[in-house]
């Protein structure tokens, strides 16, 4: 018989257990802009425990629904690298127009949309080909997020200058309206049915309520100074917005549509992410080169976790 420890003697062997032990997760992924690097966190130790090399400026970073595969933007090369989770290898390198920022994956994992801020578009790439399949025209100048809807349906995007977001229809490929928001929309986070999203204007010091169905904005939450990521927790039951220049993070109650409490975190928090279970937040702090990790339970800060050079964002899978 071949026993456990041969068993697992043979599987490291193979590379399999490291493989394996990657994929245990949740991991937090958090690209480096100014190192070149993509930043592993063990979320369960609470440790940076590797580091993925990762163009020279990458910026924007997701994952597919598996946490297998990463999608991060390099701004210097003008492209897209699919880079393997486990290994750190870069599957692919995919070019896009000039100065690439946020990306997302759709919910299937069957699409990447990657907004380009000097194209004024947005970039459709199919996961399985690696190819890009359809360059998306918008408004908004200088896009900054392109965030798929959870049903997968649409498609908002942010401009840098701007006071409005774009809505793309993912089937037809093309923009179909607007919505009115206030001045440079930053992130944006959905509820998981789709019906709402939450986005940051930076320079309107507030957060957007938006209803996708009515197409408009039906409140407006004043939060701190420059705020910029939105995530949006399991069941849409929580809402956090970072705030760049207050260095902060605000807990927002979706039911009051108000700001229910207030925490400091490392400079300039920028993008955020939330562990699955919403237990825990991960804040980049871009001028801090750190991640802050906050129970969300307690609104508590419980880690302070050194990165590379100014850390643009997070993805946890």
């Amino acid at each position: 018989m071949f026993g456990f420890r041969s068993l697992r003697a043979a599987f490291a062997a193979a590379g399999l257990l490291a493989c394996t032990a990657v994929h245990a997760a949740p991991f937090a992924y958090v690209p480096n802009e100014k190192s070149g690097s993509v930043s592993v966190i063990d979320a369960a130790s609470g440790a940076a425990v590797r580091t993925i090399a990762a163009g020279k400026r990458p910026r924007g970073i997701a994952a597919d629904p598996q946490g297998a595969t990463l999608y991060v933007t390099d701004a210097a090369a003008n492209a897209l690298l699919v880079l393997d989770a486990a290994s750190g290898a870069t599957l692919a390198s995919i070019a896009l127009g000039r100065s690439p920022e946020g990306v997302s994956v759709s919910g299937d994992g069957r699409l990447a949309a990657v907004a380009v801020e000097d194209s004024n578009s947005v970039a459709l790439v199919d996961t399985a080909s690696r190819t890009l399949v359809a360059d998306i025209k918008v408004q908004g100048q200088n896009p900054e997020h392109a965030v798929f809807s959870p049903d997968g349906r649409w498609l908002l995007v942010s401009a840098e200058n701007a006071e409005q977001v774009d809505l793309i229809d993912v089937a037809l490929r093309r923009q179909v309206g607007s919505i009115a928001v206030g001045l440079r929309p930053r992130g944006i986070g959905f509820t998981p049915d789709s019906a709402r999203a939450y986005v940051a204007c930076e320079l309107a010091g507030a957060v957007y309520v938006l209803d996708l169905a009515a197409r408009r904005s039906v409140a407006t939450i004043p939060a701190g100074k420059n705020p910029a990521g939105i995530a949006v927790g399991p069941g849409g039951r929580q809402v956090w917005v970072s705030n760049g220049a207050d260095g902060s993070v605000m807990l927002i109650d979706p039911v009051r549509n108000a700001v229910s409490a207030t925490l400091a975190v490392g400079k300039r928090p920028w993008n955020m992410a939330l562990t699955p279970d919403g237990a825990r937040l991960y804040v980049a702090n871009g001028r801090s080169d750190s991640v802050t990790v906050i129970d969300t339970a307690g609104v508590a800060k419980v880690a302070e976790i050194a990165v590379g050079q100014l850390p643009w964002g997070v993805v946890i899978r």
